[in-house]
């Protein structure tokens, strides 16, 4: 199968034309790698203590999240960093299965030791999916449908953090998380059997093929370092960690702006540059949103729900990053820029309003005070749905042609980063505002007062960056 052709009448084509008999395969098989990246990550955080209870290994526990985490980085890289030659079909079908591995060792794995090895080749392998699903746009859509496919690998990731945990609920609530992982065996070897068929072949368009060893092993550490900060108890090591975190992401900036080897796409670390902003305005977004993971906490401790309900509550924000998604997913040129102002306004704003709205002891019985907490939620995924695929697609425009796949893999790579920085910031702040000290009622409105008020911080960040994005021609 050869590229898609670009035709003029897609213009006005909606999100469903993805789902059309011709684009129907390549969007099964991108749409999938994705969606097993997204998926992996929250099952395995909901069947974590199930395992520790069958094979041990608790103080591993948080590895399980951290190798998978950092492996992703590293598979995302791998895809802009292949042997010269290698066509990304070929990738597909090696990422393919080396997550099957990674899956069956961790199903089959009598101990801890093994099965974070296991988490560790699973995560490549699904680090490389995920990156693929955008390097492939260009190929397997014509132009007028990047947009849309951005749109639909958006929309995943907020399905995904309703879908996992429920999933993963499911596994744990009869004692089967081997099986958890074993189910996906079979799934990742059709995929593998099936990409030669239904991904188009393309050839290899890079001219520059070297690898940035030196970047590739600052970021690792990087990401490494953050995710263990998120897992520890302890605030001055989580401070300390982040701090050598920042200082190995600015160390890797210095040598990108240096070396003629590149680990990002040319410009990128010229704030000067327009993909350096867009990158920057993803990055502050996932690190904002990430201020999500404590709202069940705080609507149990605070307000009386019950961990049920604050389940489906804490849900909204994925529906919102959803509905946000496909809401402006017609949207292009100053449309789609409007889209990234008013998301990134959105997002911020939702942010602070849970200063007030949930940093209270309100009873969530009393409909008419708590709603709006619940509209924040909704509203802190839509903000960041709604510009979303717009910041992908214009990545992916203006990045140069032959440096496409390192553009490509860098979404992936400043996701996950946003995702693991805001994760320990999180843990940080609200371990200083005395959410463990004094804890109770006390604590948890002091926590979540300073955790919405300074996590709205980088979303101002993301805001004055997003008027500095110019759109796109329609």
């Amino acid at each position: 199968m050869s590229s898609i052709e670009n035709t003029a009448p897609l213009k006005s084509a909606s999100l469903f034309t993805l789902f059309s008999p011709k684009l129907l395969p390549a969007t099964l098989m991108l749409g999938g790698g994705v969606t097993l990246y997204a998926v992996e990550s929250y099952i395995t955080a909901t069947i974590a203590p199930s395992i520790v209870r069958d094979i041990g290994g608790l103080e591993l526990f948080s590895w399980m999240t951290t190798l998978f985490v950092a492996a992703g980085v590293l598979g995302s890289i791998t895809v802009a960093t292949r042997p010269k030659g290698m066509g990304l079909r070929t990738v597909y079908i090696t990422a393919a299965l080396v997550f099957g591995g990674g899956s069956l060792a961790c199903a089959i794995a009598p101990t801890m030791p093994v099965l974070l090895v296991g988490r560790a080749v699973q995560g490549y392998g699904a680090g490389m999916l995920s990156g693929l699903a955008y390097a492939f746009i260009r190929f397997a859509y014509p132009e007028p449908l990047w947009r849309r496919a951005s749109t639909l690998y958006a929309a995943i990731w907020g399905v995904a953090t309703v879908l996992g945990p429920t999933l993963g609920g499911l596994f744990a609530a009869g004692g089967a998380w081997r099986e958890a992982f074993i189910v996906l065996v079979p799934l990742a070897v059709l995929m593998a059997l099936s990409a030669r068929w239904l991904l188009p072949n393309v050839a290899d368009d890079r001219i520059d093929t070297r690898t940035p060893l030196v970047q590739i092993v600052l970021l690792l550490t990087a990401v490494l370092f953050v995710s263990i900060a998120g897992t520890i108890e302890h605030g001055s090591y989580k401070i300390a960690l982040i701090a050598i975190s920042i200082a190995l992401v600015v160390a890797m900036v210095v040598i990108e702006r240096k070396d003629g080897i590149r680990l990002f796409p040319h410009g990128t670390v010229m704030l000067a540059n327009p993909l350096s902003r867009l990158y920057l305005t993803m990055f502050t977004l996932m690190l904002v949103l990430t201020s999500d993971i404590y709202i069940p906490y705080f609507l149990q401790t605070l307000h009386g729900v019950t961990p049920l309900v604050s389940g489906y509550l804490v849900a909204l924000v994925a529906l919102g990053w959803t509905i946000g998604a496909f809401f402006s997913a017609s949207f292009s040129g100053r449309q789609a820029a409007i889209a990234i102002i008013t998301g990134c306004i959105l997002e911020t704003a939702a942010t602070a309003s849970l200063v007030p709205l949930l940093a209270t002891t309100t009873s969530s019985a009393d409909l008419l005070h708590f709603a709006p907490a619940v509209i924040a939620m909704f509203l802190m995924g839509f903000g960041v749905g709604l510009g979303w695929a717009h910041l992908i697609t214009r990545i992916i425009s203006i990045a140069r042609k032959t440096e496409q796949d390192k553009a490509s893999a860098a979404i992936s790579m400043v996701q996950s980063l946003g995702g693991a920085f805001g994760a320990a910031l999180t843990g940080v702040i609200v371990n200083s505002a005395g959410l463990t000290h004094p804890g109770g009622i006390a604590g948890g409105i002091s926590a979540a007062t300073w955790l919405y008020a300074l996590m709205a911080v980088p979303g101002v960040v993301a805001i004055i960056l997003s008027f500095t994005i110019r759109p796109a021609s329609a």
